[in-house]
């Protein structure tokens, strides 16, 4: 209902996440009533990318790639994704053409780019370099100059890596990634392990403990189990999920249906949604004129950011009641200014 609220027809890459009781992020199952996932608190939540498409020009519509950029720039300025001084530079500048359009002397002052935001620490020497690249893109359509910032911040190492604090079996801090291809493993935000899709036999877990069974190698004969301790079982339950959900979005051609019966050992979760090779085969039917929608987010995300300290995709059910399809309209009708 919010993609379709936002015209959005690719709306399989995207997903509504709210925070439980111990501020952890979860995302919210289309497939389960509201009130059975959120049982105390208010609700909250976040419109946001839940699987980054690895080549965002495979993308029909530049609609989809514009809320696509909206969730990088995001990243970026929240420090999810980490960049150099060049790349915040330049995606910056991809931004404003895309917001601004061709730069007139006329209209855009010495300071005209203060009101965006790039970097979470941002500089005036940042500033002026995202002027100059600007300054160099006459002529590039709003559509074109988001292509090239996807183009570019896909190559981020970061780029669409879901980040779950651990410990690995010897008690040091780590970060386990789960992306589109597969498991990534980081210590002192440095990657020292990268597992495949391909090369992971099953994943699991049990109280606290998650762990990925490993295919043998070239020159190796048996199987071979790797563990991480996580927070609590809460934290383990919800990564499980997480590389569930990818693992079968990105490597399956459909969705593989849950188990049936009373006697099935473990979680009976699979995921329910399309997957990339569904999502593909839909968006090549689409058949309709471009929508036409703003891109101004600038202006009212600081201001937004000003009164209330949040983010431009933070929707804010507090205190409904009633069915959740009651609910959903309620919050559409009244508080989805999120990205619109």
């Amino acid at each position: 209902m919010v993609c379709e609220h936002l015209n959005l027809l690719e709306k399989d890459y995207f997903g509504l996440t709210f925070c439980d009781a111990d501020s952890q992020k979860n995302w919210l199952d289309p497939s389960k009533e509201i009130k059975k996932q959120i049982r105390v608190g208010s609700w909250q939540f976040s419109f946001a990318v839940k699987f980054y498409p690895p080549d965002p020009s495979q993308l029909i519509e530049d609609i989809t790639r514009y809320y696509l950029c909206l969730q990088l720039r995001e990243d970026m300025l929240s420090g999810r994704l980490p960049c150099s001084f060049v790349t915040h530079a330049l995606l910056g500048s991809y931004a404003v053409q895309a917001e601004l359009g061709d730069y007139d002397s006329d209209e855009h002052g010495p300071d005209y780019v203060s009101e965006f935001r790039f970097a979470p620490n941002q500089t005036r020497e940042l500033e002026e370099r995202v002027m100059e690249l600007h300054r160099t893109y006459r002529g590039m359509s709003p559509a074109e100059a988001e292509i090239n910032f996807l183009e570019n911040a896909k190559k981020l190492s970061m780029y669409g890596v879901d980040l779950h604090h651990a410990k690995d079996s010897e008690g040091i801090d780590i970060m386990l990634g789960v992306c589109a291809s597969g498991l990534l493993i980081y210590r002192d935000r440095l990657r020292i392990n990268r597992f495949a899709w391909p090369k992971i036999l099953k994943i699991s877990y049990k109280r606290s403990n998650f762990y990925i069974k490993i295919r043998p190698g070239e020159y190796e004969q048996f199987e071979s189990t790797i563990g991480f301790k996580l927070p609590n079982h809460r934290a383990s339950k919800r990564l499980w999920k997480v590389c569930i959900e990818h693992h079968t979005f990105f490597r399956l051609v459909s969705p593989e249906p849950p188990p049936k019966g009373f006697l099935v050992i473990g979680s009976k979760f699979r995921y329910s949604g399309r997957t990339q090779a569904q999502t593909r085969q839909a968006s090549a039917l689409i058949d309709r004129p471009a929508p036409q929608f703003e891109r101004s987010v600038s202006r009212r995300y600081l201001l937004s950011r000003s009164l209330d300290g949040g983010g431009f995709s933070d929707v804010c059910c507090a205190g409904l009641s009633g069915s959740d399809t009651a609910v959903l309209l309620e919050f559409l009708n009244t508080s989805v200014s999120l990205l619109d």
